[in-house]
């Protein structure tokens, strides 16, 4: 096998002002310098994009660094070992590792995982089995606190994680599993995955949408979206409900400051516990997480749904359209 002495790259080109353009990125053709003891060259074969990546579009502090500009960007990938200085990774191993958005990857050794695909495609290291699926299964045990007989609600619940809370919450004995989506499609498609009801928020207020699909008031709320959904959940939510706040998708290319849910004021009646978390802070369940997981997958209880992109070159577009909605389950490139 050539080793290649070249790779395309995605870089940041400009910080979006709201809704992200693809002027805001740029493909580039640069050198790969040869290995260092203890290095692995990787030749990317699935990337993931996902909605977190867009506050790392922002120069502000957060949990995680901002992307740099005229760098390329990073992200979740899989791909084979192509070239190897480690005893420990050797070519043709499988692997998933941290520097997507590039065809190829080098690494040291120790900031790559090998993974298995005899039972499992490598994507879903991507989606069930990776950062979104913990981030599910941890937002409901151990931020929401789910319990049995909890009647449950999430929003953007057609995503890579919001697809996954509601298929974990009936497994694990939630009495009503009700999920908002954004198109006659997905909530099609929820009700396929068990989900009690549904519905799609371009039909109305979404506190009007929630009332009728939970008569009886809700337990946990997990928030992928934020806004208008947040508020309807807590004019939902029964005394001592809990949310797990994951994201606010509905906010994140706005250009002006979010107002909070005109009904906070509610949460101090309710006894209501609004808890904010990421997955990293989990990261002590992923063993826990992963076992369960496979164990539901092989037994066909979770079904999984990814929507694919082909190329480098589709990957910012992909990115955008995911902030738009485009995708059913989990957005991937492969390359």
């Amino acid at each position: 096998m050539t080793t290649p002495t070249t790779t395309r790259q995605v870089v940041l080109a400009s910080r979006p002002q709201g809704w992200p353009t693809g002027d805001d990125f740029r493909l580039e053709t640069v050198d790969l310098p040869e290995l260092a003891d203890g290095q692995v060259l990787v030749r990317n074969t699935a990337m993931s994009v996902d909605p977190y990546m867009r506050g790392r579009m922002n120069d502000v502090k957060s949990y995680v660094p901002p992307f740099q500009l005229d760098q390329p960007l990073d992200g979740a990938a899989v791909g084979e070992v192509v070239a190897s200085r480690s005893d420990s990774v050797p070519v043709g191993a499988r692997v998933l590792h941290g520097l997507g958005w590039r065809e190829h990857a080098i690494l040291p050794a120790d900031r790559v995982t090998a993974i298995d695909t005899s039972r499992v495609s490598e994507t879903a290291y991507l989606g069930v089995l990776g950062m979104p699926g913990l981030t599910a299964y941890a937002g409901l045990t151990a931020v929401a606190e789910l319990r049995e007989g909890d009647a449950v609600f999430v929003s953007g619940a057609a995503g890579a994680v919001g697809s996954l809370v509601g298929q974990i919450a009936r497994l694990m004995g939630a009495s009503r599993v009700v999920g908002s989506a954004g198109s006659p499609d997905k909530v099609r498609r929820l009700l396929d995955l068990g989900f009690d009801a549904a519905f799609d928020y371009h039909d109305g207020p979404v506190a009007d949408r929630l009332r009728e699909a939970a008569p009886d008031g809700i337990d946990v709320y997990f928030d992928n979206v934020g806004g208008e959904h947040l508020e309807a959940a807590i004019g939902r939510l029964n005394v001592q409900g809990r949310v797990a706040m994951c994201g606010a998708i509905a906010q994140y290319n706005s250009t002006e400051p979010t107002p909070a849910p005109r009904n906070l004021a509610l949460a101090i009646g309710k006894q209501l516990t609004l808890r904010g978390f990421i997955a990293g802070s989990y990261s002590h369940l992923a063993e826990e997480f992963r076992g369960r997981m496979t164990e539901w997958i092989a037994a066909g209880e979770i079904s999984v749904d990814e929507t694919r992109r082909e190329g480098l070159d589709a990957a910012p577009q992909a990115f955008i359209d995911l902030m738009r909605g485009a995708n059913t389950g989990k957005m991937v490139v492969t390359l």
